[in-house]
């Protein structure tokens, strides 16, 4: 399986862990965008972590990432469901990336970008509501920021070691559980400084290269863990005409009619999966006679 991600818990001490490679999931987005390296890299070890942090938080809806540069790339956006579905977008501004350019060159150039991430609840259930934390972008890597991330806002120590090329996108993370306050006979208090620096003898290229199973057993087999089902990760874009159709809607009956006058249609390009989403004089009409949802999708206009 090439897209296998694995969660695991050291026995008797708070320390729990997941481990990611993706890559037949990573390839179908790669595909759908010409992305400099550098930012093909830095996307890629966000959706890593997004998977990784999507299975660490009990939450019944998708876990949106977001990165605000201020540098050639304008916007970085990852989205993970419960069920490991994974999509992914970059907005580049015009003009050359160098192919050494650093996370700072490309989205905090001015130390103006921000990282968020958002719990959006797909079915709430009592007590769950959305939520939005927002940071500077602190930190030279992608794991600075989510470790700086996860630090401020969920108070959870949190390490990640991530990595990513046009092929596979990989990740490492390792959290520390608050005590259940068990005694030093009944509790490995040493584990969480013990795992870290297991964690930190690996590579990117250990990463890139090898099946979690193994990264797995070449950090921790002299551990006693518990494993969780492996999970699969998977491309999918949550895209629909429906929800194009509200968003023009929003915009209002004047605005998408002008657009019409002027160009004949309404052409829509899905940021994530490069399906466009076409509506005409007549489409329009029923979007607007019936408020908020669009006509069915013949499929003639993909």
């Amino acid at each position: 399986m090439s897209d296998r991600l694995l969660k695991f818990l050291f026995r008797a001490a708070p320390v729990r862990g997941g481990l990611v490679r993706i890559e037949d999931a990573w390839r179908q987005m790669v595909t759908l965008h010409d992305y400099p390296p550098v930012v093909t890299r830095l996307l890629g070890e966000m959706v890593a972590a997004g998977a990784l942090l999507a299975t660490s938080i009990k939450f019944n809806g998708a876990l949106v990432m977001q990165v605000h540069g201020d540098g050639p790339v304008k916007l970085m956006v990852v989205e993970c469901l419960p069920d490991l579905a994974i999509r992914a977008t970059a907005k580049i501004a015009g003009g050359d990336i160098a192919g050494d350019a650093t996370m700072r060159d490309l989205i905090n150039r001015h130390g103006r970008g921000r990282f968020a991430i958002t719990l959006d609840p797909r079915d709430p259930m009592p007590g769950q509501q959305p939520y939005q934390g927002i940071v500077p972008l602190d930190g030279e890597s992608m794991a600075d920021v989510l470790q700086a991330y996860m630090r401020q806002s969920e108070q959870l120590d949190t390490r990640l070691w991530l990595a990513a090329d046009d092929h596979v996108s990989a990740g490492l993370l390792l959290q520390r559980l608050p005590s259940e306050g068990g005694t030093a006979a009944t509790e490995d208090t040493d584990a969480w400084s013990r795992a870290v620096t297991l964690a930190q003898t690996i590579t990117s290229d250990e990463l890139l290269k090898l099946a979690p199973d193994a990264v797995l057993h070449r950090l921790f087999w002299q551990e006693t863990l518990e494993h969780y089902p492996p999970m699969s990760p998977h491309f999918a874009c949550t895209c629909s005409r429906e929800r194009i159709g509200r968003m023009l809607v929003s915009l209002g009956r004047h605005e998408v009619d002008s657009i019409i006058d002027e160009q004949g249609t309404v052409t829509v390009t899905c940021d994530f999966c490069n399906r466009q989403h076409t509506f005409d004089a007549v489409d329009a009409t029923q979007l607007f006679t019936r408020g908020d949802t669009a006509p069915a999708d013949d499929g003639t206009r993909h």
